[in-house]
């Protein structure tokens, strides 16, 4: 209670509540609040035998401010993430405390030129590369800064930068965080009447030791873009992209992806569609060499909305890995405060799954991975309150276990339950 009364005690000092004042500006203070229940039996790898499923609440709980004026913009975003029950009830303090998700200024210097600059959250296009990743309970953010141009209403470019260390120094130190070290991009969006053009260039450094244990920095290219068609009732996007360079082992990278998804709207408010994906991959005897690395990589985008729900691709996990090609059949149905969404996965290895069994030989497995169903539902009560929850399904196989570990006979099953408060406290706008 404390640092919401601090918080409201800085919002009253700084920004004035002048009538006349307030005529060029806006001010929003908002919060959040999320529990969510999440029984999990196989969820983002095959359920060894001998092990039970895995039950808790977690909870994120946030407390937002933006402010603007016609010369800048300011946010401030507080947040704590927990899981019930990791401290006692008579807590001094938490196990991860409060921390700052965003904490941003932007300098409007004209209609068409803005620099924002702190800790922010970066999303573009449809977040397979850069994305807030919302659904995890910490969210992701950057420090970074960020040039934004508008030369008119249908054109975006942005070019940021990141740089990270790991403390203040007097000398040199390694950087041991388990992060990117630095990144430059350029991401230019044009939208024309019934379609758009996104590119997006990402020079990304990663930090490496090298053999004499001096640590560099190894960088490696993205660059690609995503088109997409609306002629409703039917949408099309189809992206691809490229990396190139070091990966963070310093070992060469070339990898590909690229992606489709047609979908077709009824009357009723029932949406279809039928969607593929390919991300690149090394084969298992390439990886053994630690050599060429062609698995593509997805950097910082929200691929828990990506490759089915259960997570067993590229969250957290699957980077250095055989690649995915995904086929998907997205069905939705909205009706009044409802909607509801049922996406059947078919995964299949990009590149050679093998084993080795001694003695330089190797034992082949087919490329299927496996199937995955997700269902999930949500009910708006009002435009701050809502429930959501899904149960998912992942049809292992052989391959996959061989990839994963654990028993691929074994059921492997993840369901969730979600209640989300997202009140405005005030805003003028």
């Amino acid at each position: 209670m404390k640092k919401i009364y601090h918080l409201f005690v800085i919002v009253l000092t700084i920004f004035p509540f002048g009538r006349g004042n307030l005529k060029a500006q806006s001010l929003t203070f908002s919060g959040e609040i999320r529990p969510r229940f999440e029984f999990r039996h196989g969820y983002k790898t095959i359920i060894p035998d001998g092990n039970s499923a895995a039950s808790f609440i977690s909870q994120r709980t946030r407390l937002n401010l933006f402010y603007g004026s016609q010369k800048f913009k300011f946010g401030i975003a507080l947040q704590n993430v927990r899981v019930w029950g990791d401290v006692p009830q008579l807590n001094s303090s938490d196990v991860y405390g409060t921390a700052l998700h965003q904490a941003w200024g932007e300098v409007i210097f004209s209609k068409k030129l803005a620099f924002k600059i702190g800790r922010q959250e970066i999303s573009y296009d449809d977040q397979r590369i850069f994305g807030g990743v919302n659904w995890t309970q910490q969210a992701r953010s950057h420090d970074a800064a960020i040039l934004k141009y508008r030369p008119n209403k249908m054109t975006k470019i942005d070019v940021g930068l990141a740089q990270n260390a790991q403390s203040e120094t007097l000398y040199k130190i390694d950087y041991l965080v388990n992060n990117y070290k630095t990144f430059q991009y350029i991401w230019y969006h044009r939208r024309f009447n019934k379609s758009g053009l996104s590119l997006l260039f990402l020079n990304n450094g990663m930090p490496y030791h090298e053999s004499n244990n001096s640590q560099a920095v190894v960088y490696s290219q993205t660059y690609g873009g995503r088109f997409t068609y609306t002629y409703n009732p039917l949408n099309f996007n189809a992206s691809f992209y490229y990396q190139g360079g070091k990966n963070k082992l310093d070992n060469t990278l070339s990898a590909e992806y690229a992606a489709a998804e047609v979908t077709y709207s009824l009357p009723c408010e029932f949406t279809f569609g039928l969607g593929g994906e390919y991300l690149s991959g090394t084969s298992s005897k390439e990886q053994a060499l630690n050599q060429t690395d062609n698995s593509f990589k997805p950097f910082y985008g929200t691929n828990h909305k990506f490759n089915g729900w259960m997570d067993y691709f590229y969250v957290g996990n699957y980077m250095y890995s055989n690649g995915l090609m995904d086929i998907s059949l997205p069905l939705t149905q909205k009706a009044n405060r409802f909607t509801f969404k049922l996406v059947p996965h078919y995964f299949l290895a990009a590149a050679k799954v093998s084993a080795s069994q001694g003695n330089g030989t190797w034992k082949d497995y087919k490329s299927n991975l496996g199937a995955e169903i997700d269902f999930s539902a949500n009910y708006n009560f009002s435009n701050d309150v809502s429930i959501s929850g899904g149960y998912s399904q992942m049809m292992a196989t052989q391959t996959l276990q061989v990839l994963k570990g654990g028993n691929h006979k074994n059921s492997n099953n993840w369901a969730w339950l979600m209640l989300t408060f997202k009140p405005t406290f005030f805003s003028k706008l």
